[in-house]
């Protein structure tokens, strides 16, 4: 069998994801629960505002400067992507997803947006805008474009879920002066599973020396399930499960009945939580747990559409993994 070398002009390729995390699940061994929560009760929960406001409040003068120019507030508005109208505000990027009617009534520069070739949704455009632009100013033609279509058309008053994604603090007293009400992310709540059977949390070492990748796509997803399964506190993962096997054929990767068991913690939190929180959560994480123990760490946004897709990132460092981790990214489609 001859090998092709790959061609000097095919490119590498690297993706990278930007979102807001809408809940945050940490699972990790009972036997090192103590030691972790000790680090993270240190942590101070992150705060965030819910607001009722529309969008020509967020481009006024003392708004656009103070927190979007200068400072680097994250927004979302309520709405899905798939219907109505639905305003994001992350990095000084404003993106409006609009209807049709909404769309053409504004006068607005945008794209088609939503899958194509789908009869059952209506046509959608997105309309964005990066507010950081020397040209996004009150007075540019650009600018009070947007301005005028905000007065006319989009002067709907929208609740907003408001935070600053920043990693130095900054003055809110103009959006308290806004009669924006103070959340508070959840604290991490506690959930403990008993008696789940002992599986083995790593790819195996003989796949990975052969390069199969078919194998590695199967005990990947394997594990992917049975941590989805964790996460969502199923049944179906405990030992005495006894399900009727009509119901469900579900079974833990390599794992029955005479396996040895083991006690796992979920930590959950839910709010708006800008990805830097999430990062400094994960190398607290990382930092304090025992480099011969596991910990998987999973983060998800909130629902993108009226099915409830959502993106999520789920990382798994295995036992004794001597730096080997596991990374998945799941994607809705909108």
């Amino acid at each position: 069998m001859l090998h092709q070398a790959p061609s000097i002009y095919q490119s590498p390729k690297c993706f990278v994801t930007y979102g807001t995390m809408g809940h945050v699940d940490l699972i990790i061994p009972q036997d090192i629960y103590e030691l972790v929560v000790q680090k993270l009760a240190e942590r101070d929960s992150p705060a965030y505002y819910r607001a009722v406001m529309t969008l020509g409040q967020v481009l006024e003068k003392p708004f656009l400067t103070q927190f979007i120019k200068l400072g680097n507030i994250m927004m979302l508005s309520e709405g899905k992507t798939t219907m109505g109208n639905l305003f994001t505000l992350r990095e000084g990027n404003l993106d409006l997803y609009l209807d049709r009617e909404t769309y053409e009534r504004a006068g607005l520069e945008g794209k088609p947006y939503g899958i194509k070739g789908d009869r059952g949704s209506k046509p959608r455009w997105k309309v964005s805008y990066n507010l950081r632009e020397e040209s996004m100013l009150h007075g540019r033609k650009r600018f009070d474009r947007l301005a005028y279509a905000c007065k006319n058309v989009l002067n709907q008053p929208m609740t907003w879920l408001v935070c600053d994604a920043s990693s130095s603090s900054m003055s809110l007293d103009l959006l308290e002066s806004l009669s924006a009400t103070k959340k508070t992310t959840s604290s991490p709540r506690l959930a403990a599973d008993t008696g789940i059977p002992q599986i083995p949390l790593r790819i195996p070492s003989t796949i990975l020396a052969q390069g199969d990748r078919e194998a590695l796509e199967y005990s990947a997803t394997e594990l992917y399930e049975w941590l989805s399964l964790v996460r969502l506190e199923s049944p179906r993962v405990v030992a005495e499960d006894t399900i009727d096997p009509y119901l469900s054929r579900y079974s833990p990767p390599e794992a029955d009945g005479t396996v040895a068991q083991t006690q796992v913690c979920k930590l959950s939190w839910q709010g708006f939580l800008p990805p830097s929180w999430l990062r400094s959560l994960f190398v607290d994480v990382v930092t304090n747990c025992p480099s011969q123990s596991w910990f998987a760490l999973s983060g998800t946004t909130f629902s993108r559409n009226i099915l409830g897709g959502c993106n999520e990132l789920s990382f798994l460092r295995p036992p004794e993994s001597s730096g080997e981790f596991l990374m998945w990214e799941t994607k809705s489609l909108d």
